[in-house]
């Protein structure tokens, strides 16, 4: 599998601050790669040097396995949103795009009518931008965003300040994105159960160092994420469990069964059971916070 990004030992020296501190990125394509850090740790500054809005002091960037002007030159397949959307608010959508789509040369009309439905505006008419709701504006952001059809979208706090219901919504866009459309992501958060639930890879970083990468499978691992399952036939569910291929797992007191892989599929195994007449008296996914995982990895609150 290819990257379509990488970074080494990437650097931004504001003066005698290192806002980053060489940073290597591996994001390979297809990922959702989640850029976990506190407000503040390096994010942000990262982004835009990989986006190509902020100079980097050291390092180098490769995109689509080019490196310097030529990869400079193959920006135009980034997508980006770094901070808020860059939109008029006396616009509608479609003007807001239409604008975009002009400055690339793509084609207005199909672009604009195909984006909009992707991430669900296509309803929102002559509505000028001031009277969306954040959740709208984000969707928006994320909209210009994908103008141009990119391989790769930059997304930085794209659930900030959404209620839990626009979150919900917007990883369910992303996740149609990447699944349907095969756009790879780099998101950037600080709430760190929400990325949990949607990034395949993770970058952890911490006052401008990346601390770890990581897969979902590694970082759920070693977050001690597990399906407990209650049953009074532990034998009987046990082969059950390796006839689906399931091997980590293990019997833990009479009648529980903990389970550390395929954490998703939680809804199938209870029915795989169920066709073999094991009676499941419970199921339930138990796990160390990802922010008690990040909080010890940095040494704590008191090193925020």
């Amino acid at each position: 599998m290819e990257y379509l990004l990488t970074t080494k030992n990437l650097s931004k020296q504001y003066g005698r601050q290192k806002a980053v501190d060489r940073v290597s990125l591996h994001v390979r394509k297809g990922e959702i790669y989640g850029l976990i850090g506190r407000n503040g740790a390096g994010k942000t500054t990262l982004l835009r040097m990989i986006s190509g809005l902020a100079a980097v002091s050291e390092g180098e960037i490769s995109l689509f396995g080019k490196t310097g002007r030529e990869a400079g030159a193959l920006r135009e397949r980034i997508g980006v949103l770094i901070e808020n959307p860059g939109v008029y608010a006396n616009m509608s959508a479609y003007e807001n795009l239409k604008i975009k789509c002009i400055a690339m040369g793509a084609n207005a009309k199909d672009e604009i009518e195909k984006v909009l439905k992707i991430v669900g505006l296509e309803d929102t008419g002559k509505k000028h931008v001031r009277n969306f709701s954040l959740g709208m504006k984000q969707r928006l952001g994320i909209a210009l965003a994908l103008i141009g059809n990119p391989d790769l979208v930059i997304l930085d706090e794209p659930i900030n300040g959404l209620d839990p219901q626009g979150i919900a919504e917007m990883r369910e866009v992303l996740e149609m994105l990447n699944r349907e459309h095969g756009i790879t992501f780099i998101i950037s958060s600080h709430i760190l159960e929400e990325l949990s639930k949607i990034a395949t890879k993770y970058g952890i970083i911490h006052k401008g160092a990346l601390l770890q990468e990581l897969t979902r499978e590694e970082l759920l691992e070693r977050c001690g994420e597990y399906i407990e399952l209650q049953t009074p036939d532990t034998e009987r569910a046990c082969t059950v469990i390796e006839e689906i291929g399931i091997t980590r797992y293990k019997v833990v007191d009479a009648g529980i069964i903990q389970i550390y892989e395929r954490l998703q599929e939680s809804s199938g195994i209870v029915l795989r059971l169920a066709e073999h007449g094991i009676q499941i008296k419970g199921i339930t996914v138990k796990n160390e916070a990802l922010e008690d995982y990040y909080l010890n990895l940095t040494g704590g609150a008191a090193n925020a």
